[in-house]
């Protein structure tokens, strides 16, 4: 599944390039999402198909529309993973009503790409060696770092380097699972992976386990809902270093080449930290300074 359009893909003339350069270096943050220019080798119109998250305050969020072709859809998207796929796609010439949004659970987003159900994932995605053999990565367009979200009442009686005896909550085939086995191998933990982060924050607020580890950008959205605001507070231990990626099927050569380009579109017209402004902010998120596309 690929850029859907009735038009040929046309070459971006080198006179539109130059203005671009010129107008990138003067820019800067105004706190607002800007609209794109094309990227070199796109044409306006065709449809997208993109995997997002569907219960990741801050991130990805969107309200389930029903099942077709084996996939879950969904409608109001919001997030920082939201804002960046809705700008690469416009880069790439395709509206954001031409966006059609499929649940990438962490379990799911590698079939989504290698079954041709998804032309992209935008979903908090890491990129790793492993995970290169099976897909191709544009980016970073994001880099985060795994921390422990716990309730507000047990930080005096958490230690985060001894967590013997405690139970820690992640999701399976992520990156977050494999660092807590790999820092606390030697510790007596008890770890919990359930299918999405939702559902450990919910078993965090009730008590059911004693601590979520997953990427700080990500704890820091379920820190900020009304839920738990006030009620869950990350601990501030940093452990690992999570470069997000825009995934795309195996051989996508050209296609990563233009994502890097609308991404560094991204960064560099202040839509960028607009987003993370936006999205993450309030929960009291120190942003950092972004990382550079295709390096």
């Amino acid at each position: 599944m690929g850029i859907k359009s009735s038009n040929v893909r046309r070459l971006a003339s080198a006179v539109c390039l130059g203005v671009l350069a010129t107008s990138l270096a003067g820019c800067g943050s105004d706190g607002e999402i800007k609209e794109p220019d094309l990227v070199e080798g796109a044409s306006e119109g065709g449809e997208l198909t993109i995997g997002i998250s569907f219960d990741q305050p801050g991130i990805g969020t969107a309200d389930e529309t029903g099942e077709e072709d084996g996939v879950t859809t969904g409608e109001n998207p919001e997030g920082f993973d939201v804002d960046t796929a809705t700008y690469v796609a416009k880069a790439l010439g395709v509206e954001e009503s031409s966006i059609t949004w499929v649940k990438a659970d962490p379990g799911e987003r590698e079939s989504l790409l290698e079954e041709g159900k998804v032309d992209m994932v935008v979903s908090s995605y890491t990129i790793t060696p492993e995970r290169e053999k099976v897909v191709d990565f544009a980016g970073p367009y994001f880099e985060a770092h795994q921390d422990l979200l716990i309730r507000r009442n047990d930080e005096e009686l958490l230690n985060p380097q001894d967590l013997n005896d405690r139970t820690l909550c992640s999701v399976e085939n992520t990156t977050s699972a494999e660092n807590i086995l790999d820092k606390y191998d030697k510790a007596d933990i008890t770890l919990v992976l359930y299918e999405s982060f939702s559902q450990c924050v919910e078993a965090l607020a009730e008590g059911d386990v004693d601590a979520v580890s997953t990427d700080n950008v990500i704890l820091a959205g379920f820190a900020a809902e009304s839920d738990y605001k006030g009620v869950l507070k990350l601990m501030g231990e940093e452990f690992s270093d999570e470069p997000y990626g825009i995934a795309v099927p195996k051989g996508s050569t050209e296609l990563v080449g233009q994502i890097n380009a609308a991404l560094k579109q991204y960064v560099d017209d202040g839509s960028w930290k607009a987003s993370l402004n936006k999205n993450v902010a309030d929960s009291g998120f120190d942003i950092p300074d972004p990382p550079t596309p295709g390096e």
